[in-house]
């Protein structure tokens, strides 16, 4: 059974910090890079972070150095530590795999940026 579920979203003053979780199904984490992604309202999604099972990690040029995912293989969860969050990171978070994801996304977890 395919499951993705993603939490830890909320309201953050700019500045502040998060930290994402995305429980997967063991299939889809274990053997598969896994990514982070967002879309704003009225945008498309985009590609946020990557990290394979084996290898570096990848991330947007809007979010480096700002931005942390992790993986642990015990848990089968990705996160995604966000610092130093701007506005323009406001948006719904998703997690599936990259490149290709799957036909099947969570419900994703809201992110907003405010003062």
């Amino acid at each position: 059974q395919v499951q993705l579920v993603e939490s830890g979203g909320g309201l953050v003053q700019p500045g502040g910090s998060l930290r994402l979780s995305c429980a997967a199904s063991g299939s889809i984490f274990r053997f598969n890079t896994m990514a982070w992604y967002r879309q704003a309202p009225g945008k498309q999604r985009d590609l946020v972070a990557t990290i394979p099972t084996i290898g570096s990690t990848n991330y947007a040029d809007s979010v480096k150095g700002r931005f942390t995912i992790s993986r642990d293989s015990a848990k089968n969860t990705v996160y995604l530590q966000m610092n130093s969050l701007k506005p323009e990171d406001t948006a719904v978070y998703y997690c599936n795999t990259s490149p290709r994801p799957l036909g099947y996304w969570g419900q994703g977890t809201q992110v907003t940026v405010s003062s």
